[in-house]
């Protein structure tokens, strides 16, 4: 082998070895996009997973809430009831 192919050898590692770098390079930036766009999903369901759960959390309030009312309402009717019976004006 002569010196000319032996330099032509080099020179082609050296730009094939540059070439992979800047290959790799290139595949782990798309890589990181692609984590990243990968990980969004996550964590739009996991603030979706807490939010379900805050709305159950409410809703149970609420029925509470509506029950509290109801018996609150059944004491009024029985109070009024009451007062007209003992002759008072409701």
């Amino acid at each position: 082998m002569d010196a000319t192919a032996l330099g032509s050898l080099l020179v082609g590692v050296g730009v094939g070895a540059v070439a992979g770098g800047v290959v790799a390079y290139l595949g782990k930036r798309g890589e990181n996009a692609l984590t990243g766009y990968s990980s969004l999903p996550n964590d739009l369901q996991e603030e979706r997973d807490r939010l379900d759960g805050k709305v159950t959390e409410l809703n149970a309030k609420l029925a509470e809430l509506s029950a509290l009312r109801a018996a609150d309402q059944a004491e009024i009717a029985r109070l009024r009831a009451l007062a007209i019976q003992l002759g008072g004006q409701p």
